[in-house]
């Protein structure tokens, strides 16, 4: 398993505090508005000052592990360690997890839902902004999809679009072509929302794409004519933490590492 860690630059003098950092997370992506299946915020607490930030996709082992070795004082996660309906107990891969982080006295703070939505620093905008997709609309529960163009003027096929998602999120993406209608509209919605492809349809568009498919996606994309394209659960929602972790830590002086922990799914 390998992991890819980028720096910012920051002040050695400066800290925040834990719960203070919390509040800010939480202010900025208003996550007490937003019914989600796990709590966001603050799920293990640490020590009470913050200088070093990693951000990353997922509190796995590897994570922890990484941002114990790069110095961490607090992780922020997308998908953290707490889920609504899993199994309580403390054992096995859950012990290894909390002892990494309680050993070295590690925050880690995680947001799903509020960090898919936010307009501008969410999984979804990051992923617009790195295909040079341009949003004009927003569809399904919450207005967590997003709906708009390309990039550009000019329609492209499936193919070619597919092509180009792939050279830009340096994963091949399984394609299910459609009709092989021009694409001119677009959705998206990050992770495993495969099951929005109808929301999507409904909205108009012609190529629909998310982080997975199931076996329904295909035979719907081959009856509408709407094209189905799936480049990976993780490879989709690589942006958004580290977008927000950058945010924070350059409005409040902070050190920030990102470290991507390589995941096929």
């Amino acid at each position: 398993m390998s992991a890819r860690a980028c720096a910012s630059t920051w002040r050695t003098d400066v800290v925040i505090g834990r719960d203070e950092l919390a509040e800010v997370f939480g202010t900025l992506l208003q996550s007490d508005r937003v019914a989600d299946y796990g709590p966001n915020g603050l799920q293990v607490e640490g020590r009470a000052e913050v200088r070093h930030l990693v951000s990353g996709v997922t509190a796995s082992l590897a994570l922890i592990e990484a941002a114990v070795e790069a110095g961490a004082d607090a992780i922020v996660v997308h998908h953290g360690l707490f889920w609504r309906g899993q199994d309580g107990r403390v054992t096995g891969w859950m012990k290894r997890r909390l002892a990494a982080l309680l050993a070295r006295d590690i925050n880690l703070y995680a947001y799903h839902l509020p960090l898919d939505a936010h307009p501008e620093l969410g999984n979804n905008a990051q992923l617009g902004r790195v295909l040079g997709w341009s949003a004009d609309g927003r569809f399904g529960d919450k207005d967590l999809g997003w709906i708009g163009t390309p990039g550009d003027d000019a329609p492209r096929a499936a193919e070619a679009l597919a092509a180009d998602i792939g050279q830009r999120l340096q994963r091949t993406p399984v394609l299910v072509p459609g009709d092989g209608r021009p694409v001119r509209r677009v959705a998206w919605c990050t992770g495993g929302a495969q099951g929005w492809f109808e929301p999507a349809i409904a909205a108009g568009a012609d190529l629909f794409l998310t982080g997975e498919i199931s076996e329904p996606q295909a035979h719907l994309a081959r009856e509408t004519g709407v094209a189905f394209v799936a480049c990976g659960h993780h490879a989709t929602e690589r942006y958004g933490a580290q977008a927000l972790a950058a945010h924070v830590a350059a409005l409040h002086g902070l050190r920030h590492t990102h470290i991507d922990i390589d995941n096929p799914a």
